[in-house]
């Protein structure tokens, strides 16, 4: 594939693409070569005041609100088919700003575009109801947006993560100031121009790039914001919401995981390893619901790890674009972290199965698909997320054991579930602390199921019609007749 990337990218604000209000740029690297592949304008707190005044100035003209919800909804739907047109360059972008591979980066396009068709075709169905309170009295309820809506996107998953925000945003009748991540923002500036080619408001999508430290610090304690959406580390994380409690801004949180899959001793091991191995390997472990634990039975422990090594092995290393199974970690930094706390895990004595360690000779950031066992719950492997191709195997012996393993963390993202027997599947899911749970297979559910987490994995849904009411507030009318 010929790779033909566009050398400067400027941000989006009140529908103009411009430079950063210093003329600084950021230099976006391929995490696969380490190489310099194009520059963004960088966003530094003057050109966040701009965009929030134009997401200000568009959400008090009313646009959006007085608009018919099914024309918001038609909006979105012509957003998805603008992406058509740019399908083939934003997959290309995925393979060389953020590591994917190239069948990553399409199926990256598509999950985007069922984002914008389901929320699009929600717009028109979100009602308020009637309250009866007797004679001579009318009450009824409403849904208001918030206003202008700040968004802090990862780097692992910016379009469909930023996507999804924006169209609940949108339908909802709020306006957005959207902060792509400086290690891979292409896509997102992509989706920007699918926006301005569907004729989206101007000032109702504002897209930057900036640093955490100044753009997206002046984002989230911007006095003209009035709602937050950030997905993120819980640190980043707690730094956001000491910025929103100043103001009393609500927010919508989702601040990565630990998750863990119990393994019962009835579970069909094929099916069990495949999972597994998709679970924590795909897009090469930097995905916050990756099933990082596996907490198995001690009787089918070995016979699994047979299986799943043996799966782990095949995986290829090496650029997304090349067509390899498993592409880069996002920078240097990240692997050397992983790395880092993989020598701490063989220091507190778990047995290293397999990998450990950066793929030796390839010139970019490569980490070996790893696997430890004889892992311990108190082990820093088991309550650390790695963010990388990183999986970590604990014993049990009975169920309650295993629950307590799995809830043993501060995260509560997501968790797994194999078995036959469909008492215990329940019995198990009811009692896991996550915000979903899979059995039988990760990652099952779609772009239909509220997605999110419980304790420090953050609060408030995406996906699912449950994620528009996190974009709005209820208001109640009383009326004397």
């Amino acid at each position: 594939m010929t790779r033909e990337i566009r050398p400067y990218w400027q941000n989006f604000i009140d529908g103009t693409w411009v430079d950063g209000a210093d003329g600084s740029r950021i230099t976006v690297t391929d995490p696969a070569t380490g190489e310099p592949v194009s520059e963004v304008a960088r966003a530094m707190p003057a050109d966040v005041d701009r965009a929030v005044a134009a997401a200000r100035k568009r959400f008090e003209s009313r646009t959006l609100q007085d608009m018919r919800p099914n024309l918001r909804g038609d909006l979105m739907l012509e957003v998805a088919d603008q992406l058509e047109h740019l399908a083939d360059e934003i997959a290309t972008l995925e393979c060389f700003d953020n590591g994917k591979t190239l069948a990553a980066g399409r199926a990256e396009v598509a999950l985007t575009q069922r984002y914008l068709r389901y929320y699009g075709g929600m717009a028109d169905k979100l009602e308020g109801r009637q309250i009866p309170l007797g004679d001579g009295l009318l009450d009824y309820t409403m849904h208001v947006p918030y206003g202008v809506s700040a968004q802090i996107v990862p780097w692992n998953g910016p379009l469909p993560v930023g996507a999804r925000s924006v169209a609940c945003a949108l339908v909802t009748g709020n306006t957005v100031v959207l902060k792509s991540p400086e290690d891979s923002p292409l896509s997102l500036f992509l989706f920007a121009e699918a926006c301005e080619r569907a004729g989206v408001p101007s000032g109702a999508v504002n897209i930057i790039c900036g640093y955490g430290h100044d753009a997206g610090a002046a984002l989230a304690a911007h006095r003209d914001i009035d709602h937050i959406v950030f997905t993120g580390s819980v640190e980043t994380g707690k730094s956001v919401l000491r910025s929103a409690a100043e103001r009393v801004i609500p927010c919508v949180m989702e601040l990565g995981g630990k998750s863990g899959g119990i393994v019962y001793s009835d579970a069909d091991l094929d099916r069990t390893a495949a999972s597994a191995v998709r679970g924590i390997f795909h897009h090469s472990g930097q995905i916050c619901s990756a099933g990082s634990r596996l907490i198995v039975h001690r009787s089918i422990h070995d016979e699994l790890m047979e299986r799943i090594a043996a799966l782990a092995t095949k995986r290829t290393v090496g650029p997304g674009v090349d067509g390899c199974d498993m592409g880069p970690l996002i920078s240097a930094r990240q692997l050397e972290k992983v790395e880092d706390l993989c020598l701490a895990g063989v220091a507190e004595g778990a047995t290293l199965l397999m990998g450990g360690s950066r793929v030796p000779g390839l010139a970019g950031h490569f980490m070996s698909p790893t696997i430890f066992t004889g892992v311990r719950p108190g082990m820093r492997i088991a309550r650390e997320e790695f963010f990388g191709p990183v999986l970590v195997v604990l014993p049990f012996d009975t169920p309650e054991e295993a629950i307590a393993i799995a809830n043993g963390t501060d995260y509560g993202l997501a968790a797994g579930v194999y078995t036959r027997d469909l008492r215990l599947a329940h019995w198990t899911a009811d009692r896991l602390i996550a915000g979903q749970v899979y059995v039988n297979e990760w990652w099952a559910g779609g772009v239909e199921t509220p997605f999110g987490g419980m304790k420090r994995s953050g609060y408030g849904r995406e996906k699912g019609q449950e994620a528009l009411l996190g974009y709005v507030q209820t208001k109640n009318v009383g009326i004397r007749l």
